[in-house]
């Protein structure tokens, strides 16, 4: 068989060799803060498990959450039925040091009544929330003084605003809106519809850049991240898988910060 040549000049052999040069050093300069791996928990779901159980006064029907194995990676499953709970993983972060949040999810389905902007359809087979310091000088008086009883009464300090990435049921993938139970909480779709349904879904999102585009100024510390799946509005059921979740200096993939990477 003949040897087959290829004629590439020297300079185009230089730009091929500083493009992949420039890829390695992307990579090495990717920096990610510690985030519990939910694929290497023992326990989940407990008050003393690195993901503690997050519930709601008047809600008695919660979703479990379970480990499952899928491609031999552990993940959460989450089962909701007319239910509403989630999970949380305290942290002290700096958005502005790791501001790229990323993870990977799956549904079974969305909900039929399921919408974002109202009351009655505020429930979503997946979410991903990020909650932040709260800031008690750009609070009001009654505000402070709720927030104090609240925290008294629950025994832990209450977050301050919050970003909500939902995997939504009518809402446009990108669009933003207030949650219809608190303005201090907005909601970001970033997956939309049953057309991915039943497929793992990856997401990156700079939540720096989310904050100020939600709230209209700089974002305060990162205190808590949480994942939930609920139906307790809707009364319908779903099935949600969550992989693993974490914050870094840079994003890990190609895709433009803020949009979905597939």
């Amino acid at each position: 068989m003949p040897t087959r040549r290829y004629n590439i000049s020297p300079a185009r052999c230089l730009a091929l060799f500083l493009a992949l040069l420039a890829v390695a050093e992307t990579k090495a300069d990717v920096e990610t803060v510690p985030v519990p791996p939910f694929s290497a928990q023992t326990d989940i779901g407990t008050p003393d498990s690195a993901w503690e159980p997050l519930t709601f006064p008047n809600i008695d029907n919660r979703t479990v959450y379970s480990f499952k194995k899928e491609d031999e990676i552990q993940v959460v499953q989450a089962e909701t039925d007319n239910s509403a709970s989630g999970l949380i993983t305290r942290v002290q972060l700096d958005p502005t040091e790791y501001p790229v949040l990323s993870w990977r999810w799956k549904i079974s389905n969305v909900y039929e009544s399921g919408d974002a902007r109202s009351k009655a359809g505020d429930d979503h087979p997946a979410r991903v929330y990020v909650a932040f310091a709260f800031e008690p000088d750009k609070a009001g008086f009654f505000e402070r003084m709720k927030r104090k009883a609240a925290s008294a009464l629950f025994g832990a300090e209450l977050p301050g605003r919050s970003l909500n990435y939902i995997w939504a049921n009518k809402l446009a993938v990108g669009e933003v809106v207030p949650n219809p139970y608190s303005d201090a909480t907005r909601m970001i779709a970033v997956n939309s519809g049953n057309a991915q349904a039943g497929s793992w879904v990856s997401v990156e999102r700079n939540i720096l850049a989310d904050y100020r585009e939600a709230f209209g100024e700089e974002p305060p510390g990162i205190v808590g991240i949480g994942i939930m799946s609920d139906s307790d509005n809707t009364g319908e059921a779903a099935t949600a898988w969550y992989g693993d979740i974490a914050l870094g200096n840079r994003p890990r993939g190609n895709n433009d910060l803020g949009h979905e990477a597939q």
